[in-house]
């Protein structure tokens, strides 16, 4: 609907287009009116401009509306204990096989809404939303931990080795690891007062993520977590991806080529192989995330010499022949935060520029 100041404006335009030489169904063409409209507009007289009167039209009521009676009868029947549970979408093929047309399923909806009872009725509870996940930032090591208990196969059928690790957030490095023939938070406190010991944790700030199983919240680790002034982070109950780097680090030892295809005979075989791997992963092991530089390099601060020297090797080698590259040099720079569950940012919508 056009209102009453735009006619005018529209008009006005149209009639100064007229006094200048142009055709009237041209100019009101240009505006995407037609003349018939404009004519409309100015039926009342010369210089008058009729309002749109269809906001204040009273119209007669439709033949196809529900009484008041009607009405307050879909209403009961959405209310009544054979139907409180249900979505109009079932009652009304009910209401049908009981030989009975009291609506249509869009009319069941639309009174149901109007009526603020579009929701879940009768014993039907509303969906749990879920809390987003604790977010948190590593700019350095010893700030942040990750920590998982993984199962390794044992000889025994049904009966596994339990390999716990603790892994640094920002430089992936593997600080702890212990491997049990059980599953308990005893095992996990002596797991983080050596890793505490090694890594030097005395009055540091540092927060320990983890899931919710039982050795992650039992009554012993907590009590050690307190008493060494560790905060403790735990996931969401049964959502994996909420200890990502835990997870993918358990991936790759089991996918590793040297992972024996049989399981392991004794508790030692098993400890003797991780400890083979963690040695791998921190000292050999170049990782992606971490611009191919080992854990232990970046954990020790030993990776930003080995960066400076790759821009070094590649502002060289361009140098010398710089018709070779087109674009440029390749990004060796290391992260300076690594985000544990990072906040959503929503994006947002573009500005149209004129």
């Amino acid at each position: 609907m056009i209102s009453l100041s735009d006619r005018q404006h529209v008009v006005s335009l149209i009639d100064e287009a007229v006094t200048g030489g142009a055709r009237r169904r041209s100019a009101a063409a240009i505006l995407g009116l037609s003349v018939r409209t404009v004519e409309r507009w100015r039926s009342e007289g010369v210089g008058v401009i009729r309002t749109d009167a269809r906001p204040t039209a009273v119209r007669p009521p439709s033949p196809r509306c529900l009484s008041v009676a009607e009405r307050a009868e879909v209403l009961e029947i959405a209310r009544s204990p054979a139907f409180a549970s249900l979505p109009p979408s079932q009652i009304v093929p009910k209401l049908a096989d009981q030989g009975r047309y009291v609506a249509s399923e869009s009319t069941f909806y639309r009174l149901l809404k109007a009526a603020d009872l579009q929701h879940p009725r009768g014993r039907a509870h509303a969906p749990i939303r879920r809390h987003r996940p604790t977010s948190h930032c590593a700019t350095g090591p010893r700030q942040v931990w990750c920590w998982d208990i993984t199962w390794l196969a044992a000889a025994v059928k049904g009966t596994y080795y339990y390999w716990y690790m603790i892994l640094d957030l920002y430089s992936r490095k593997i600080v702890a690891h212990e491997v049990h023939a059980a599953e308990s938070a005893e095992h996990a406190s002596h797991l983080i007062r050596r890793a505490s010991l090694a890594e030097g944790l005395a009055g540091r700030l540092l927060v320990l993520h983890s899931d919710n199983g039982g050795a992650m919240k039992g009554s012993t680790m907590l009590a050690t977590l307190e008493a060494l002034g560790i905060a403790p982070s735990f996931s969401r109950p049964r959502v994996s991806n909420d200890n990502p780097y835990a997870e993918a680090l358990f991936r790759t030892g089991k996918y590793r080529p040297e992972y024996p295809t049989q399981p392991f005979t004794d508790l030692a075989a098993a400890q003797a192989w991780v400890l083979r791997f963690v040695r791998w992963y921190n000292e050999d092991h170049q990782h992606s995330g971490i611009r191919f530089v080992t854990p232990a390099q970046r954990h020790s601060g030993e990776a930003l010499p080995i960066i400076e020297h790759r821009q070094q090797v590649y502002e060289h080698a361009r140098a010398q022949h710089p018709e070779r590259w087109s674009q440029t040099l390749r990004n060796w720079d290391l992260p300076t935060e690594v985000w544990l569950n990072p906040e959503r940012i929503k994006s947002e919508p573009l500005s149209e520029v004129a």
